[in-house]
């Protein structure tokens, strides 16, 4: 790709995009490392089972031109019931800093768009931890607008 091309904001980068498979479970590994969920092998092997044995959950990987995986979506379809209708919601999206700048993170989420009209969506949504300023930038720069103020309660075991 020529190097103008690179940071062009409506430059989509050739990147391979497919459903993740056990056979991936290091590079998710890896990249929920990055995102700051530290996994490990086995532990992101069972993860992308769940999803795997789950037709409303979607885990897509991203491989560039090197052949590298440089990025992951994961998508939950739910039923929301003020709305009547089907919600996707991204629960995890990362890029490796590697491939950062480049599109990768706008192909994935055009990706999740497109899965989610084909689901029925009526919207989809996402949240991120209000430190990470910059992925606020990308997602507003991708048409994505402040939502409601999200509360967390973290349930010990009973």
């Amino acid at each position: 790709m020529p190097a103008s091309d690179r940071h062009d904001p409506f430059h989509l980068p050739d990147a391979d995009l497919r459903l993740a498979s056990v056979m991936d479970a290091e590079d998710v590994a890896s990249l929920l490392t990055t995102l700051g969920y530290p996994c490990d092998h086995q532990d992101a092997a069972n993860r992308i089972l769940t999803i795997i044995e789950n037709d409303r959950q979607a885990l897509i990987l991203a491989r560039g031109n090197d052949g590298a995986v440089s990025g992951l979506i994961a998508l939950d379809f739910m039923y929301y019931l003020p709305l009547d209708t089907t919600t996707c919601r991204i629960t995890a999206l990362v890029v490796t800093p590697e491939a950062q700048g480049r599109g990768i993170g706008r192909q994935l989420l055009r990706e999740a768009e497109r899965r989610a009209r084909a689901a029925g969506a009526a919207r989809i949504e996402l949240t991120s931890g209000s430190q990470r300023t910059d992925a606020h930038r990308f997602y507003r720069d991708n048409n994505y607008s402040n939502g409601t103020v999200r509360f967390v309660k973290y349930l010990g075991a009973a």
